[in-house]
């Protein structure tokens, strides 16, 4: 479960900006909210969706959380002890390249609560901690100074060696675990399991990729007949290459091994033979199979949305997409936002976090005001998230027009476009 998270002169953001997914007091449903242990009553919602004008930084979020998963998943194992932490600080003043940048993360693992965070410049991580909270009380599990880590009592496994592997610009939870430090592996695995999804535009390649045993989960399936994209099941053939492509794809994932490692390698398909999917659509009087390049850019979207979705409902994982509503319908982004607050088809508690452009969202009736979240930049530049819980509101106002009114900001000002051409063309 993820409670919240916060950045600080990263990207876009120059001072402290934080998403919670807490659920507040407000007098809205309650479809899908789960207690937060070692909580007074709190509970987390579903989902949570950012709007915002182009460039106002929503993506810059995600971008910030994905950067922290990464120096936890990887800062040690793949980063180059010679090239610092590949930061973007806040570029629109001049002291944020000198200062310090910061995340910090607050999460359930196995119904206990964690906070982990760090702060770091161009060249190594200055602090980093990480808390749990049994019975509510915040413990010490470690706090980092420089290259120096206190442990505190509870924190369980070898540990003090460890420090001797961490370099200045590898986290001590990424050290630790490379190193197979079991309490801290369970912790990196939360972060493991968080699927980024952002693929805007979906080639049938890409799809092809994906689904290498040509096979599509029949959840989704239903999902694309339910919703009108004409396809009402799949295929799959099999696919013989030439053999000077095979040998070829094999040269280059000797290569891939040799030099990225296995991961990359075992993620190359060049040249691979197998199965080819294809989808049937329902004629006039029979059913037809049509291969992948024949698909809109909607329906390969869906399916690989649709994978990502089903995937984290059915692990109880976090699931965020950049640009939910590219290329698909209103009514079929609303349903996927339905499926993470209905508790039949999300009973695991997996989470959704979304941009999107799409404000019909807004009028679905299991959307809180606490789960719709706003992202602009202020005259610096400089960006700023807040919610519309912040809002006097009634729970049956239309959030949409008040939305578009520009009643809660967050909303991109063209000024009079026709003037402007009519001017520059004069």
């Amino acid at each position: 479960m993820l409670i919240r998270f916060e950045a600080e002169n990263l990207f876009s953001f120059a001072q402290a900006q934080e998403l919670s997914l807490v659920a507040s007091k407000l007098k809205d449903h309650e479809d899908g909210l789960r207690l937060i242990p070692g909580t007074s009553g709190l509970r987390a919602v579903p989902a949570a969706l950012i709007y915002g004008a182009n460039a106002s930084g929503k993506s810059n979020l995600i971008s910030a959380f994905m950067f922290m998963t990464c120096a936890i998943l990887f800062s040690h194992s793949r980063w180059s002890p010679d090239d610092g932490v590949p930061r973007v600080p806040f570029a629109l003043d001049d002291e944020s390249n000198d200062g310090l940048s910061r995340c910090e993360v607050e999460f359930v693992v196995d119904d206990r609560r964690y906070v982990f965070g760090f702060t770091f410049d161009n060249h190594s991580f200055i602090t980093e901690w990480l808390y749990d909270f049994p019975e509510g009380k915040r413990r010490k599990q470690y706090e980092r100074e420089s290259n120096e880590v206190e442990f505190g009592q509870s924190m369980r496994g070898a540990k003090k060696h460890l420090v001797e592997f961490m370099r200045p610009n590898s986290l001590f939870i990424s050290t630790a675990t490379q190193n197979d430090h079991i309490e801290l592996s369970k912790i990196v695995g939360f972060f493991r399991s968080i699927q980024f999804c952002d693929t805007l535009a979906v080639s049938p390649a890409t799809v092809g990729r994906m689904f290498t045993d040509g096979r599509v989960d029949v959840r989704t399936i239903a999902f694309l007949r339910d919703t009108g994209t004409g396809v009402v099941g799949q295929e799959q053939r099999e696919k013989k290459l030439p053999e000077r492509l095979t040998k070829l794809g094999s040269r280059l994932r000797e290569v891939f091994r040799e030099q990225l490692g296995d991961e990359y390698a075992d993620g190359l398909h060049i040249g691979d033979n197998g199965a080819e999917m294809m989808l049937r659509h329902q004629g006039s009087k029979k059913e037809y199979t049509l291969p992948l390049r024949r698909e809109s850019a909607g329906t390969l979207r869906l399916l690989v949305l649709m994978g990502e979705v089903l995937s984290a409902l059915d692990k109880g994982t976090v699931l965020i997409i950049d640009e939910l509503d590219t290329s698909l319908h209103t009514l079929v982004a609303e349903q996927i936002v339905e499926l993470f607050s209905d508790p039949r088809h999300n009973p695991r508690g997996a989470q959704l976090i979304a941009t999107t452009h799409d404000t019909n969202v807004l009028a679905c009736k299991h959307l809180r005001r606490d789960q719709v979240w706003f992202c602009e930049k202020d005259d610096a530049g400089a960006s700023h998230v807040f919610s519309l819980a912040e809002f006097k509101l009634r729970s049956k106002d239309n959030f949409e027009r008040g939305y578009l009114e520009g009643r809660f900001g967050a909303i991109p000002f063209a000024g009079n476009l026709g003037a402007l051409l009519e001017a520059k063309a004069s």
